[in-house]
């Protein structure tokens, strides 16, 4: 019997915001049952207002980096979670037994564009950041079966 923690792996296009904030989450709520990464179809760099919401919440994921899926392809994946339509979309295949799930979750950079201030945009940022800390904490496990 393997003594391996399962490995949930978050995929979004860009890796620097959503994916970056459920990664986190994972793992300052499980990491001590589970070993999340996160990656995109893209890679855009780390988004500051993520880091910063994060923060505000009692989670630092300055560690973390954006990367691409490809290179996390041949990694032993037991759950792969696409929280944006887009990478639900362009999701590579993965072996037998990787379990793909899409939770989707709203684009707070997208939303932020809209916002007369950088203040008012943060409040987008910190809705989806709330939203997949409750997915995280709530679902999360249930899904790893």
């Amino acid at each position: 019997m393997s003594s391996r923690k399962p490995r949930v792996l978050f995929l979004c296009t860009g890796n620097s915001c959503r994916s970056q904030m459920a990664e986190g989450w994972a793992r300052h709520l499980l990491g001590d049952r589970l070993d999340p990464c996160s990656a995109g179809i893209e890679a855009h760099g780390m988004n500051p207002n993520a880091v910063q919401v994060m923060r505000e919440a009692g989670v630092d994921i300055t560690g973390q980096s954006s990367k691409l899926v490809g290179t996390l392809l041949g990694a032993p994946l037991d759950l792969v979670i696409t929280v944006c339509g887009h990478a639900d979309e362009n999701c590579p295949a993965w072996p037998a037994g990787t379990r793909v799930v899409h939770v989707g979750f709203d684009d707070p950079p997208r939303l932020a564009k809209s916002a007369a201030t950088p203040g008012e945009g943060l409040v987008h940022y910190r809705r989806v950041r709330d939203e997949i800390r409750e997915f995280v904490a709530t679902r999360l496990e249930t899904l790893l079966g």
